[in-house]
């Protein structure tokens, strides 16, 4: 199985180094580069494409939280941990559902449990249980729609029956609509257009860089702190909700 690739930030010297060792001893990780700036941090992110990015929050140029906003529009499934002497930090930190925040002075111990939360979650290891509600098998009877949405993308046009819509997602600094049968289209609608076309009693916004089709959720387990994964029947592609959407969720599946 291939190692977990961990990217470092932190404009101390000496952080750095802590980091270093912790990526080094934790087992499953290769550390593929490290950054002394954000703004350094986002061309290692572009060039590299980590799986995680452990950051301090306070850096020159972009702090922690600007970097995790230019990532998750990259890459929302990009694993985020904060690790800042600064606790005030922890708010902004959730709106960008890091995984874990870490206080320094932190524990070494307690730094090498989230990244081995993190190991078994990437590797299928594993997880720690949460009382997380099984969606599956309370399944929400959601009444057919009808329609065809005209399309446009990189490629021309297109016209599409709704219903086989799976899902929209922002991949690459770009809205991406996922059909049923695997097919992608690169669209110029944004995340917030497609949410107000798409009918609500089919989509649901799990997410800033998620729209799903109900029919197709099949189940939902933990991620991170405050995010979890969702499976959809039938496709490899996964989408995110946050604890909020999902409480919403379970109003609409109770």
């Amino acid at each position: 199985m291939n190692p977990i690739r961990i990217l470092i930030a932190d404009d101390d010297a000496g952080m750095r180094l802590v980091m270093r060792k912790l990526a080094e001893n934790a087992e499953g990780y290769e550390l593929v580069g490290e950054a002394e700036d954000g703004e350094k941090l986002i061309e290692l992110y572009d060039a590299l494409k980590p799986e995680v990015v452990l950051m301090d929050v306070e850096m020159p140029g972009m702090t922690g939280i600007e970097c995790a906003r230019a990532i998750q529009d990259r890459d929302p499934r990009t694993v985020l941990v904060f690790a800042t002497a600064h606790e005030e930090y922890m708010a902004s930190a959730f709106e960008v559902y890091a995984f874990d925040y870490l206080v320094k002075p932190f524990r070494v111990e307690r730094a090498m449990q989230t990244l081995e939360r993190i190991r078994q979650r990437l590797r299928g290891g594993a997880a720690e249980p949460m009382d997380v509600p099984d969606v599956e098998r309370r399944r929400m009877p959601v009444e057919p729609v009808q329609g065809r949405m005209m399309l446009k993308h990189r490629d021309g046009i297109s016209f599409i029956d709704i219903p086989q819509i799976a899902m929209v997602m922002r991949e690459n600094r770009a809205t991406i609509l996922l059909m049923q049968d695997g097919t992608r289209y690169v669209v110029s609608d944004g995340m917030a257009e497609l949410d107000e076309r798409l009918p609500d009693e089919l989509f649901f916004r799990t997410h800033k860089s998620y729209i799903v089709n109900l029919n197709l959720i099949e189940s939902i387990a933990p991620y991170g702190r405050w995010t979890y994964v969702v499976k959809l029947k039938g496709l490899k592609d996964d989408a995110l909700i946050t604890h909020e959407r999902f409480e919403e969720l379970q109003k609409r599946f109770a």
